[in-house]
């Protein structure tokens, strides 16, 4: 009998910052896995027709080399692709799905390579009704390879533009005043960081006092440690009246054409743990 089914992964942090990440159905796991099996299709054929050019030596080796070369071939493009793209593949990333740490932690190279390894025993005995059925039963729609790993596969949000009169208003900045700074403070900043800031101070109202200022204190000290302003422009900031012109500052240029770079960037860093998060 099949555990009830859970639609969203919550995690909190220490400082009652509550993320929720939407799980992927196995209808949407199978549609993305189509996609890779489409890609790996192409690249089967281009393999076939590269060993066939050792056709001439020895049909045996030729037929060997395919066989090595596809297998290296459908392991390495789950293990390069989810590593690179940070949980994602060409299905994956069509359909807005993504690989993430069960525990909300960074997403390790050992996870990513063990579970698709993994994907080797999911595919038996045949259209991986091994690893289909496990993740009809599991609450999470794990399949081995991600129970092995603790993972899971959620849904990516679409990104929407943070409303800057919201989260930070445009009164005066005094870090604006340092415009040199204000550039190095833009180039430098996390986007995983910055992406985890516009969510603290969205959601600022929510949290009890003291987690409220410890959380602001310690991205204040992670973004005071980029960039060392003048005294004069920190002269009666709290943390979060500072993190909040540092929003300013880093958000500002969104309005100008390099906006859907930065927001891109920002949100697929904030999919991941922040740089400072221990694994």
């Amino acid at each position: 009998m099949s555990a009830p089914r859970q639609r969203s992964l919550e995690i909190e942090t220490p400082e009652g910052v509550v993320f929720r990440y939407r799980l992927a159905t196995p209808a949407l796991r199978a549609l993305a896995w189509a996609v890779d099996v489409a890609a790996l299709g192409t690249a089967a054929y281009a393999i076939g027709k590269a060993a066939d050019s050792f056709g001439s030596i020895s049909r045996d080796w030729a037929g060997a080399l395919s066989a090595v070369l596809f297998f290296v071939a459908s392991i390495g493009y789950g293990i390069v692709l989810e590593w690179r793209w940070r949980g994602q593949t060409l299905g994956k990333r069509l359909l807005r799905l993504r690989v993430v740490d069960a525990q909300g932690l960074r997403l390790q190279f050992p996870q990513v390579a063990l579970r698709n390894l993994l994907r080797l025993v999911d595919m038996l005995p045949l259209l991986y009704l091994v690893g289909g059925t496990a993740s009809l039963l599991t609450r999470r729609c794990q399949r081995l390879g991600d129970l092995a790993a603790n993972t899971v596969v959620a849904r990516e949000p679409v990104f929407k533009e943070p409303d800057l009169e919201q989260i930070a208003p445009a009164k005066y900045n005094s870090l604006l005043a340092y415009p040199h700074l204000s550039a190095r403070l833009r180039s430098l900043a996390s986007p995983a960081a910055v992406g985890y800031a516009i969510q603290a101070a969205a959601g600022r109202d929510g949290y009890a006092p003291a987690a409220r200022l410890e959380l602001f204190e310690e991205l204040a000290n992670y973004f005071r440690g980029l960039v060392q302003f003048p005294p004069a422009a920190l002269e009666g900031l709290t943390g979060e009246q500072y993190v909040r012109s540092v929003l300013r500052v880093v958000m500002a240029p969104a309005r100008s054409t390099e906006l859907p770079a930065r927001q891109s960037e920002i949100h697929d860093e904030s999919a991941q743990s922040l740089p400072w998060t221990s694994t």
